[in-house]
């Protein structure tokens, strides 16, 4: 799931038209290291947080069906995670980084969901709206911008704050194949431990086979204990 949401933010930052500006778009962490190895405009999409959100959490099971309508498992529901990213610009002069990165909040702010045709793989299977937030307040929860720069070792500049609210799809558990036969219950004498009669199968009345006849599935009369009385008729 995570790695489809990365790809759901990079076709969204493509269809704003930053690689057709000669922008580089990676997932790259900002260290020291890296913006020294840099030699274009980049844009950074780092991830640096993942929890989930237990305010979405549900119970209980929903069914599969294969596509003549039999049930062939029961999926647990899927369990929400809130993804965080650190987007930075990254060129030689401080006003182009600035610009570019005025584009990109531009883009991002707009954005209240990532539109479905930007969404694969399980994502777009579920077909759940993928619920996402730029540069909002922060929260005393998370970790501030100040502290993911530390971490990393870098100088501390421009970023915008992204968080996206993506489902991870739940846990299949097959279902057993449909039952097509009865029940066989076997009830005859037997002699030594051996049984002298074929048994007889209780049976689906529409298509199972029986050893013996008509077995259960048989029209049969019914007979009630003395002094009970049919409907309509006299006591036997």
């Amino acid at each position: 799931m995570i790695h489809e949401v990365d790809e759901g933010l990079r076709l969204l930052l493509v269809d704003a038209g930053l690689e057709d500006s000669g922008v580089e778009l990676v997932f790259d962490a900002p260290t020291k290291d890296w913006s020294a190895r840099r030699n274009a405009p980049t844009v950074s999409v780092f991830l640096y947080g993942i929890r989930e959100d237990a305010t979405r959490r549900r119970s209980g099971t929903a069914e599969e069906y294969d596509a003549e309508g039999v049930v062939t498992g029961r999926r647990t529901p899927p369990r929400w995670f809130e993804l965080t990213y650190l987007v930075t610009a990254w060129t030689n002069r401080p006003q182009d980084e600035h610009r570019l990165l005025s584009e990109v909040l531009r883009c991002l702010i707009r954005t209240r969901a990532l539109p479905a045709r930007m969404l694969t793989g399980s994502l777009a299977g579920l077909g759940l709206t993928v619920e996402m937030e730029a540069a909002s307040a922060g929260t005393g929860d998370r970790p501030s911008t100040v502290d993911v720069w530390s971490a990393l070792g870098g100088e501390l500049k421009a970023a915008i704050d992204v968080r996206v609210w993506a489902p991870l799809s739940g846990e299949v558990e097959p279902a057993g194949p449909p039952v097509t036969e009865g029940l066989l219950v076997r009830t005859s004498p037997a002699v030594d431990g051996g049984a002298t009669e074929p048994g007889r199968r209780l049976r689906y009345e529409d298509g199972a086979t029986d050893p013996a006849g008509e077995g259960f599935a048989a029209e049969r009369e019914r007979q009630l204990p003395p002094g009970r009385r049919r409907r309509g008729g006299g006591v036997r």
